[in-house]
């Protein structure tokens, strides 16, 4: 085990170098004066962009370029962000919070939601329970989130008052010293129950739509797991033993319809916290996805750069711990790997 998980972690800075090249081999299609943009650190360089290119060899060899850029990206400088008028350090520290917030609470339904209908409709296939799973799976994945988002906030919020858009009250906003970072979890553990009250009814609207949007697929993946798992010969045997169909579900076939449910979890857990651009934006909620947005729209470099290589390396450090469980979960992958 502990072979597999050193092999896992010796290809993890290997995985993130390449990143690095990746994305700064896109930045060279763009013009060195918005490539200049990337060494700016305040304001007041922006009218200093023919210096910078000079100084930090703009026109020259690309590899020498290279250098310069990840020496500065290591020593945690990512530049000015335009859109946000800060640091992309202090935009990151500002917004991604947020983010994490919100997908934290919305995993838990997403989850719990996903993986129980899509054991039902594995087990009950064809029948009711099935149908049913399918209809909410087609649902989820046809109905764009912010038709769907606009709908809701005009609906409940609009005419009945219910779960407003954006992060905090008002009201509540001008009582507290700062409204920014982990605001939820703080409040949660200073047991300021007005504040968590209050965060999480601005939250219900963007779980509610990431629920039935982002479960659809855990559904789909965990009932062709069932289904496959309940045909296999384990199975067939552990009920010619006289076990019980919930002794045989939940000690034989459960385990193995996790294993790719578990992976699917890990990527989508990721896949949230850089693509709830959408929802956030719709429900004017101040996370990462909506600052990308906006800077995307800015020709923000630095703000996108820095959005792009912290998401990537989320994403490869969650495939690393998927993997890690993978070979908790399923034995064999330990010996593969």
């Amino acid at each position: 085990m502990l072979t597999f998980i050193v092999k896992r972690l010796l290809q993890l800075p290997i995985t993130l170098l390449a990143i690095s090249m990746l994305v700064f081999a896109l930045t060279q299609a763009l013009p060195a004066d918005q490539r200049a943009t990337a060494y700016i650190t305040n304001e007041k360089q922006l009218n200093q962009i023919p210096a910078i290119i000079q100084t930090y060899h703009l026109n020259e060899n690309v590899l020498k370029q290279y250098g310069v850029w990840i020496a500065k990206v290591l020593r945690g400088n990512l530049g000015y962000s335009t859109s946000a008028r800060e640091s992309v350090v202090q935009a990151l520290a500002q917004y991604f919070p947020a983010t994490i917030e919100l997908v934290t609470v919305a995993i838990i339904p997403i989850v719990s939601f996903g993986v129980l209908l899509g054991i039902f409709a594995g087990v009950y296939r064809n029948r009711w329970p099935d149908q049913l799973a399918r209809l909410i799976a087609i649902v989820g994945s046809a109905l764009p989130s912010f038709v769907l988002g606009i709908f809701l906030l005009a609906w409940l919020y609009g005419n009945l008052q219910l779960f407003p858009p954006g992060r905090i009250s008002d009201s509540l906003s001008y009582s507290l010293p700062s409204v920014d970072g982990f605001l939820l979890f703080r409040s949660l553990g200073q047991g300021n129950w007005t504040v968590v009250t209050d965060l999480l009814r601005h939250m219900v609207l963007p779980v509610f739509i990431l629920t039935l949007i982002s479960s659809a697929q855990l559904v789909r993946v965990t009932r062709g797991s069932m289904i496959e798992q309940m045909q296999q010969d384990y199975v067939r045997t552990a009920r010619s033993k006289g076990l019980t169909e919930r002794r045989v579900i939940t000690r034989h076939a459960l385990r193995n319809v996790l294993i790719p449910v578990v992976t699917l979890i890990g990527l989508l857990f990721v896949a949230l916290l850089g693509g709830v651009t959408i929802t956030e934006t719709v429900f004017n909620y101040p996370g990462i996805g909506a600052w990308s947005a906006r800077g995307a729209t800015l020709l923000d470099v630095n703000g996108v750069i820095g959005y792009t290589l912290v998401i990537a390396s989320l994403t490869v450090i969650t495939n690393t711990v998927v993997d890690v469980l993978y070979g908790v979960i399923d034995p064999r992958v330990r010996f593969d790997g």
